[in-house]
């Protein structure tokens, strides 16, 4: 039903020098728009961009993974791309409280993107499931999807009425919406899970494709396996470096073989099949992994 993820259809990352164009508050969360050419134009929706934070004197070293909101290939300022985010540590409030033009070193596009539905198999239905600013990726997804004829129904979850993001997005693109929050403060008092059965069945979904916390993944993956529905998920693994390198963002998953392995969410994926993810064992080496220690006699 999705395309195949050739890597030969995905453009090499680059390494430019940007600049912010704008930030704003949208609830709990900062928007931020960066000039940035040559990444926009190769974009695909699910990639993410990895920035330098800090300033030149900083002693931040490590770039901050962002999941790409939309991008404009076109402007008066060249390509730009937008993110959204959190300030929840040093370096996303140095973000946060960057103005106008502070220039920004960004590496991008990064990842392996969302498959899209194969053009010759009629108009499929897809469902995109969103936690927090974790759904900031699918709007771009969704005019893609659009785009094919496909219908759209979207649901989208967060702890709070605040830490809902692109609710009013979904609402003029989607055939339906579902929100739900953790305290009932907007939508209905509960988890995505609690509503995706229902729009699953409205929908007759052929696919779900979701980002958001590991927790909902895991979750909406089961509730997608047991609809018969195949998931794409896009991981919110913790990337250090965003081109594979210092393996902080491994994961176990399972492979065409049925072997599992230790990938890394920022080369391998962030969007894997969600019935391939052992979620169960996520932060861990399971011990059936390939390459995984091999307990010894003694240590019995």
């Amino acid at each position: 039903m999705t395309e195949a993820r050739s890597a030969a259809r995905i453009a090499p990352p680059v390494q430019v020098r940007g600049a912010v164009l704008s930030t704003r508050r949208v609830g709990a969360y900062h928007h931020m728009s960066l000039v940035a050419p040559g990444i926009a134009e190769h974009t695909r929706p699910g990639q993410f961009v990895a920035l330098s934070v800090g300033g030149p004197d900083t002693g931040l070293v490590l770039r901050r993974a962002f999941s790409i909101y939309r991008v404009s290939t076109r402007g008066v300022y060249g390509g730009t791309v937008e993110i959204v985010f959190a300030a929840r540590g040093p370096g996303t409030a140095w973000l946060a409280a960057q103005p106008q033009h502070t220039a920004v070193d960004v590496v991008g596009p990064l990842g392996r993107p969302f498959a899209l539905p194969r053009a010759e198999g009629g108009a499929p239905s897809a469902t995109l499931v969103g936690g927090g600013y974790g759904s900031a990726p699918l709007f771009a997804l969704a005019e893609q999807l659009l785009a094919r004829g496909a219908r759209v129904d979207f649901v989208l979850g967060a702890a709070t009425a605040d830490r809902l993001f692109g609710a009013l997005d979904a609402k003029r693109m989607a055939s339906s919406v579902a929100i739900t929050t953790d305290d009932g403060s907007a939508g209905t008092r509960g988890w995505v899970t609690d509503a995706l059965p229902a729009v699953l069945n409205r929908g007759q979904a052929d696919v779900v494709y979701a980002c958001g916390p590991m927790a909902m993944l895991a979750a909406v993956s089961a509730v997608a396996a047991d609809h018969g529905v195949p998931a794409q998920c896009a991981v919110e693994g913790s990337m250090a470096c965003g081109i594979g390198v210092c393996m902080t963002c491994v994961l176990p998953v399972e492979g065409d073989d049925g072997v599992t392995r230790m990938v890394r969410s920022c080369v391998e994926g962030p969007v894997f099949l969600g019935d391939r993810v052992r979620w169960d064992a996520v932060g861990t080496v399971p011990v059936d992994a390939y390459g995984a220690p091999v307990e010894s006699a003694a240590a019995r």
